[in-house]
């Protein structure tokens, strides 16, 4: 058979060439540069090594900031509000290509390297399905025979390779968005993360003294200025990674449920995606009516939640983006940001649209309605609650009212 694998370099998809190429198969690996830091060529060098019939690079920083991580700083993407989507917004976008490749080259199947515990095997396998459809098959070979670690470094050293690598300690996946990291001893939940796991923030003991004033600016939703200088929006993130995580801000350490039904200890860095969507949704604050900014709260969970669950095809996920876009259209200006020792707050705000007026809101000047005006809202506002809460209490006393009965 021709296989195509998504070929991460790393021991489970090493182990997965080595052992497809043993058993007959022609195999044509897939390594999609989505702002990792690893050595993409020495990926290249390993696949041809261990037997690969060809190896494609692709380069898709930029795609990925424009069609993906737009769209989570536009929904303020923080899945059970901490866990910036980093891995789940690549994951689509890597089996597209993945799957572009297994069409253009005929394959018969494609493969993957996720286990049966974790999130990426509901990503990859729903996706590359949408994509591929039933025509063209779909290989988990980690989670079909449960393939430990020791397991796949005899098949590396069958084949003539020893890939030990620093990070045999914990599992780490890592993207223009976000970098995380688990197991090893951060399964145990009573055990502080040790600094050898961040590798994009430092210690906010050791950031500097000085305070870092960042004014971001965005049009219809999405940053493309860092004080006063325009960025392309992978470029921007790239740069506020390095910029923020030296002053010691964007570590996450969060206890997650699991699309599986497991909950996990994850650990992340993501200084620029929780930078940016901090000061999104405080520009957003300014722009939106109290209406409009508590249904786009809930517009926001649920579109966080599809991306996160693998549902990146789910129609209802198309709708979501439609009111996300609409409401976007206005949330443009700028946000100053202070980071300071792993701190982040609002400087200020300047934004295009807005209904708040100083003029308005000054007590010693601005606008007062009348008595007569106060006193008639507060009364026709609160009577409803008022009414129905006071026949309530003719047929069953409250547990004040009976605890002062009582005594």
């Amino acid at each position: 058979m021709r296989i195509v694998i998504a070929y991460s370099g790393g021991l489970d998809t090493s182990a997965i060439l080595a052992l497809l190429v043993s058993e007959g198969h022609e195999v044509i690996t897939v390594t999609v540069d989505v702002g990792q830091e690893d050595d993409l060529k020495g990926a290249e060098e390993r696949a041809y090594h261990l037997g690969a019939s060809k190896h494609i690079h692709i380069d898709a920083v930029e795609e990925f900031a424009k069609d993906y991580i737009s769209w989570a700083i536009k929904a303020n993407a923080l899945y059970e509000e901490q866990y910036p989507l980093g891995t789940a917004l690549a994951r689509p976008l890597i089996a597209l290509k993945v799957a572009e490749i297994a069409l253009k080259y005929g394959a018969d199947a494609v493969a993957h390297g996720c286990t049966g515990k974790g999130n990426d095997q509901v990503r990859f396998d729903a996706m590359l399905k949408y994509y591929l459809g039933e025509s063209i098959g779909i290989i988990a070979p980690v989670r079909e025979l449960g393939l430990t670690r020791e397991k796949s470094l005899q098949i590396l050293k069958e084949a003539g390779l020893s890939l030990e690598t620093p990070h045999k300690k914990y599992s780490i996946d890592e993207n223009l968005w976000s970098r995380s990291i688990e197991g090893g001893e951060l399964d145990d939940l009573g055990v502080e993360p040790p600094e050898e796991v961040y590798a994009w923030t430092v210690s906010p003991e050791k950031a500097p003294d000085e305070p870092l004033y960042l004014e971001i600016g965005f049009d219809m939703g999405i940053p493309y200025m860092v004080n006063g200088v325009e960025m392309p929006l992978h470029g921007l993130v790239k740069y506020l990674n390095e910029l923020v995580g030296a002053h010691g801000y964007g570590r996450i350490d969060h206890v997650e449920n699991r699309v599986v039904g497991l909950k996990s200890r994850e650990i992340y860095e993501a200084p620029a995606a929780l930078a940016l969507i901090y000061a999104h949704k405080d520009l957003e604050k300014t722009v939106y009516t109290p209406k409009e900014y508590r249904f786009k709260q809930l517009v926001d969970r649920e579109w966080t939640d599809l991306v996160y669950q693998g549902l990146w095809m789910e129609p209802l996920k198309t709708h979501l983006e439609s009111y996300i876009d609409s409401s976007n259209k206005y949330v443009s200006g700028t946000v100053t940001l202070k980071v300071y020792k792993g701190s982040i707050q609002i400087a200020s705000r300047k934004p295009e649209y807005t209904s708040y007026s100083t003029e308005l809101i000054d007590y010693n000047k601005g606008w007062y309605p009348s008595a007569e005006e106060a006193t008639g809202f507060i009364k026709i506002y609160t009577m409803h609650s008022l009414y129905t809460a006071w026949s309530r209490k003719q047929t069953k006393k409250t547990p004040l009212e009976e605890k002062v009965h009582a005594s």
